[in-house]
């Protein structure tokens, strides 16, 4: 024992053996129904998806046309750098395993790309803006008609659009639905 200021302190020794696992997280930049408050948060949610927490509010540093397209009313961030508008969303910290389950919900790289790209935090106590390298998901390969759509800046499932989401209980309903806005064709060479 030892003594501090009058009071005993027992020193605890160091545990041998013990390692700690650093988790690599990496910052995702969500626009459409991975939001707070829409359809699909909950994957980010769901601990069995791995981790997924929220940092910031943001918005595109680069102007996007933001659309909602299909008949199921998917929000779609098309690569058109320069047209459209600075797009809202939410910045989550997430670990390899969330970004993988998020791959696979978008179908990285079958329809969208999931790029880095630069987003400007909201609200940041600085006076600079700060800005942060997310990862986003964008519609690349897509038919030139869509940038005839209306843009938004900020989605809502619940907007005053009126294109409300409709979840399909069969992924293979929607990734149809996509291929008509890709204009590809199933089993394409």
């Amino acid at each position: 024992m030892h003594k501090i200021s009058g009071f005993p302190v027992q020193r605890i020794p160091k545990p041998i053996g013990v390692h700690t696992i650093k988790t690599i997280m990496q910052k995702v930049f969500v626009y459409g129904t991975l939001k707070k408050n829409e359809p699909n948060n909950y994957w980010l949610q769901d601990p069995n998806n791995g981790i997924g927490n929220f940092v910031a509010d943001g918005y595109t540093k680069t102007k996007y046309p933001l659309i909602i397209a299909t008949k199921y009313n998917i929000p779609f961030l098309l690569h058109s750098p320069g047209n459209g508008h600075f797009v809202q969303g939410e910045i989550y910290d997430v670990d390899d395993k969330m970004l993988s389950k998020l791959d696979i919900l978008e179908d990285h790289p079958n329809y969208y790309v999931r790029e880095i790209d630069d987003i400007i935090v909201k609200n940041s106590s600085s006076s600079d803006p700060q800005i942060e390298k997310c990862w986003v998901y964008f519609l690349k390969n897509f038919k030139p008609e869509l940038l005839k759509r209306e843009y938004f800046d900020n989605y809502s499932s619940h907007g005053s659009h009126g294109l409300q989401y409709m979840d399909s209980n069969s992924s293979e309903l929607v990734y149809k639905a996509m291929d008509a806005l890709l204009n590809k064709k199933k089993n394409e060479s």
